[in-house]
């Protein structure tokens, strides 16, 4: 069975496109079979971006799929520089694409497995993480974000409670001084993790 979050070259073609808009930012976006939310951005990614502050500096969209928040935070804060990983090539195409359709160019996109292949820090990480990849890949990307953020960054995720939205947000009380829900809505939980 092919997963999103996962690489099946052999899919068929299943191209689609719709419009968002955040922050006053028009995007024009392209998706494809195999991609997680291929009709629309989903209701947990829109009340994530949402959610957020204003941003600046580094920034990691990580599992960025097609490049929705990632790009969406590029375009909106144009002095960020956002780097956009996920290990399913598909995605990472259609991420690239929509990043030229929409003429941002302050992004660079990478394969990478979590952090695998990633270098440096950044002031923020925000990832809709893939659930159905279990507990232990999501637990990790909160245990080794950790390290690739910045003194005073913070990483922010959003999980349904019926996902595990109370067991993630122990692991991050149990790794970050400051943890705090942002936002919830529809059994969608936004929580931010500091790292003081």
């Amino acid at each position: 069975m092919s997963h999103y979050y996962t690489n099946d070259p052999n899919l068929k073609e299943d191209l689609r496109t719709f419009a968002y808009n955040y922050r006053h930012c028009q995007l024009q976006l392209k998706t494809d079979a195999g991609v997680f939310s291929k009709t629309r951005v989903d209701f947990g990614t829109h009340l994530l971006l949402q959610s957020l502050p204003e941003l600046s500096g580094e920034i990691l969209d990580l599992g960025c799929g097609y490049g929705i928040i990632g790009l969406a935070i590029a375009k909106a804060y144009p002095g960020t520089n956002v780097t956009h990983a996920d290990v399913n090539l598909r995605a990472l195409a259609l991420a690239r694409d929509n990043a030229k359709n929409n003429a941002i160019t302050n992004v660079r996109i990478l394969e990478s497995d979590l952090y695998a292949k990633l270098e440096g820090t950044f002031n923020y990480i925000i990832s809709n993480p893939p659930i159905r990849a279990g507990k232990k890949v999501v637990h990790g990307l909160i245990e080794e974000g950790f390290g690739f953020l910045n003194a005073g960054g913070s990483i922010f995720v959003v999980i349904q409670k019926k996902q595990g939205a109370l067991s993630l947000l122990k692991k991050m009380e149990e790794i970050f001084s400051e943890t705090k829900i942002l936002n919830k809505d529809k059994g969608y939980f936004i929580i931010e993790a500091r790292k003081i």
